[in-house]
Parts: structure tokens; C-alpha cells; sequence
């Protein structure tokens, strides 16, 4: 099955994103055991981490990040990639697996509707939670202008 670049882009996201334990329950309460080899077992090292200033100007590195990669072959030959920041192993080996069913035609739907669809439900509730604590010290300053000086 072929997907635009745009769809996997989001659901390879939404499985970077994702919390190890929800997945993990998410992948239990299917009963997803896909037989696969580790093509790359799960690894960590180090990336480096690049910025421009103000979005637009020179790029610059900020600093490093821990990141664990994997690569996964499904029995019917499908592979499967993933990168997640940290060191969590198991975690990565598990969103290559989801990315390798994804591909195929029988699974994509149902993991989409029962896996991705929650797991970035989730991840926007974190974020707008986040939002929220940070607005509780949000302060606007404003400047009272007070003649003209020409």
C-alpha cells in the first residue's frame, strides 16, 4: 500500500510523541504480537540539536538529545522505522512496529482509528495542559503614551 509522504509524516510524529505507556496499553488491548526481526536493534546516541535565531536567522546548535532509533522487518518483508528522543529501547522498537503495520492495507485502518487517533488526542491534551499552567504566569506589558514629543 502506498501513503503520501504527509500521512506517514503524521503518524510517524504521533508515534515519536506518544507516552511508552500508552502505546504499550494501546498495543495490549489489541492483542498486537506481529512477528518481525529486528533489522537495527534498538539503539541510542546522541543528535545534535539546531536552531536559528528569531526562526529566520543563521543556523546555530543548541545542544545535544539522547535519541533511540530502530529498525523492524515484518514477516511479509514491510519495514519499519523509528526515532524517539530518550533512551527508552523497548518504546522504539514498538512504534517501528506500529509503522511497519501501518503499511500494510488490512491493519491501517483500525490502527489509525485505535492507535494514532488516541495517542494524538492525548498529546494535544498535554500540550493544551501545559499551555494552561504557563497562561497562570503569563504577564502583558503595555506602554501608556503620554503626549506627543515632535
Amino acid at each position: 500500500m502506498h501513503f503520501d509522504t504527509s500521512t506517514r509524516q503524521r503518524w510517524m510524529a504521533v508515534l515519536a510523541h506518544s507516552q511508552p505507556a500508552a502505546l504499550q496499553s494501546h498495543m495490549q488491548s489489541l492483542s498486537l504480537t506481529p512477528e518481525y526481526e529486528c533489522i537495527r536493534a534498538p539503539e541510542t546516541g546522541l543528535v545534535q540539536i539546531q536552531a536559528r535565531m528569531g526562526g529566520t536567522g543563521q543556523r546555530f546548535f543548541a545542544g545535544d538529545a539522547t535519541l533511540t532509533r530502530a529498525v523492524v522487518r515484518l514477516t511479509s518483508g514491510t519495514l519499519g522505522y523509528s526515532y524517539v528522543l530518550g533512551r527508552d529501547k523497548p518504546h522504539a522498537e514498538r512504534c517501528a512496529v506500529i509503522d511497519a503495520l501501518l503499511q500494510e492495507h488490512p491493519w491501517f485502518q483500525t490502527l489509525m482509528e485505535t492507535v494514532i487517533a488516541p495517542l494524538d488526542a492525548d498529546r494535544d491534551a498535554r500540550l493544551a495542559a501545559r499551555q494552561a499552567e504557563v497562561n497562570t504566569s503569563r504577564v502583558d506589558f503595555f506602554t501608556l503614551v503620554r503626549g506627543d514629543n515632535a
